[in-house]
């Protein structure tokens, strides 16, 4: 039995001046699939979650969520969606309780309920130790966990996850990425990243961008049926084109 759609997003297109970086990109996500969003920098993968998560109003097309419509409904449509963009939104002089507590009240947590999201979030994403320590103090990896943490914090249907290994040593990455294995128990997620191994590591299917258009959505074998690797270089054989991994 095929699982419902909790995110559709159909003909979104984006322009940056007269540059279109988003170019008539439709696909959909199903309840407890992780969808790896994949491309090289630049092929409109961080516009694109920008526009799934409402930071960004796309140019054209419509986005679903949990069957509310983004423009119409935002803030029905936003209550179902947690977003970590690309340089997580900490504010490090605070403790961690105390900015989960926050993060709670702008996602309309109850305040009876407030205690039990803030225990299972940090139980999560490994924080339960972490609840007095200023985020400033931190390694960056336990700091990107804390930026999970928030996503997730209000228990949302869909999480949206914008390049969450980049920067962090061998270590943090798979404790990165085991702990999004674990979000699509309960959420459905979407992932974007440039590297190939991580979404054959992580999700079940991927959606492919190249200069704003999607040429790929498939599974995961279908993806290596089109793709593999070489040396740390992500390359495409449908367009033979090669981008080095960051060290």
């Amino acid at each position: 039995m095929t699982s419902p759609v909790t995110l559709s997003a159909q003909h979104l297109t984006r322009f940056h001046g007269r540059q279109c970086v988003v170019n008539d990109v439709s696909f959909v996500l199903r309840r407890g699939e992780v969808l790896g969003l994949l491309g090289h920098n630049g092929a409109g993968k961080s516009t694109t979650l920008q526009m799934l998560a409402g930071a960004l109003a796309p140019g054209a097309g419509v986005i679903e969520v949990c069957d509310f419509d983004l423009a119409q409904r935002p803030d029905l449509a936003k209550s179902c969606l947690g977003y970590l963009p690309e340089h997580p939104p900490l504010y490090r002089d605070m403790r961690v309780d105390d900015y989960l507590r926050f993060a709670a009240r702008l996602h309309r947590v109850a305040p009876a309920r407030l205690a039990e999201h803030l225990q299972r979030a940090k139980q999560r994403c490994g924080l339960l130790e972490c609840g007095h320590r200023l985020i400033g103090t931190l390694s960056k990896g336990f700091q990107q966990r804390v930026g999970i943490a928030q996503a997730i914090i209000h228990q949302p249907a869909v999480v949206i996850l914008d390049e969450p290994t980049v920067g962090l040593d061998p270590a943090q990455i798979r404790e990165i990425r085991e702990l999004i294995r674990t979000l699509g128990d309960s959420s459905s997620v979407i992932l974007s990243t440039h590297l190939l191994h991580e979404v054959e590591q992580v999700c079940d299917r991927a959606v492919i961008l190249r200069q704003g258009k999607l040429i790929f959505d498939g599974s995961i074998d279908d993806l290596r049926q089109h793709s593999d690797i070489e040396s740390g270089f992500l390359q495409l054989t449908a367009d033979r084109t090669q981008e080095e991994t960051p060290p």
